[in-house]
């Protein structure tokens, strides 16, 4: 894998099933230069998941707390991309309230993930459990090439 100048992020730019979307704030510690209505907008842009594979399927996990499934999206775009999006929202804020520290994101994200040729995308199923999104991907089986022995003659 190639190590990315922006944040120290790693992605591999030939591989067919990246396809992520470059945040420019990631990385910087110098965010606080930003204005904060772009803060908002890219500061949970980088929704984490993880993408793995079994005999049987891809499995994509993605830590989203807070966010409630009404607030996600998951979509198979062009037949072979999968796309998990959603949003949080900014808390509502009364004129008699102090903040001292806001720590936590609010914003959008959106993740795409261009699949492989075995996966079946018309089987795609979603499933959120205490803030973790999982989308799983089932496979088409893999034919075994037949074999066939030649009989030898002489």
């Amino acid at each position: 894998m190639a190590l990315s100048l922006f944040g120290g992020r790693r992605s591999n730019v030939f591989d067919p099933f990246s396809l992520d979307i470059w945040d420019p704030f990631e990385g910087f510690s110098a965010v606080a230069s930003v204005p904060p209505s772009a803060r908002e907008t890219t500061a949970f842009a980088t929704a984490r998941i993880d993408w793995k594979e079994t005999p049987e399927a891809h499995i994509f996990k993605a830590d989203l707390p807070g966010l409630k499934k009404e607030e996600v999206k998951v979509e198979v775009e062009d037949g072979n991309v999968l796309q998990i999006s959603g949003e949080r929202s900014k808390e509502h804020e009364e004129k008699n309230e102090k903040w001292h520290r806001v720590e936590r994101s609010c914003g959008k994200f959106m993740r795409r993930f261009r699949l492989p040729e075995n996966a079946k995308v018309d089987q795609v199923k979603a499933n959120m459990e205490n803030g973790v999104l999982t989308v799983m991907v089932p496979k088409e089986e893999q034919k075994k090439p037949a074999v066939k022995a030649i009989e030898i003659s002489g």
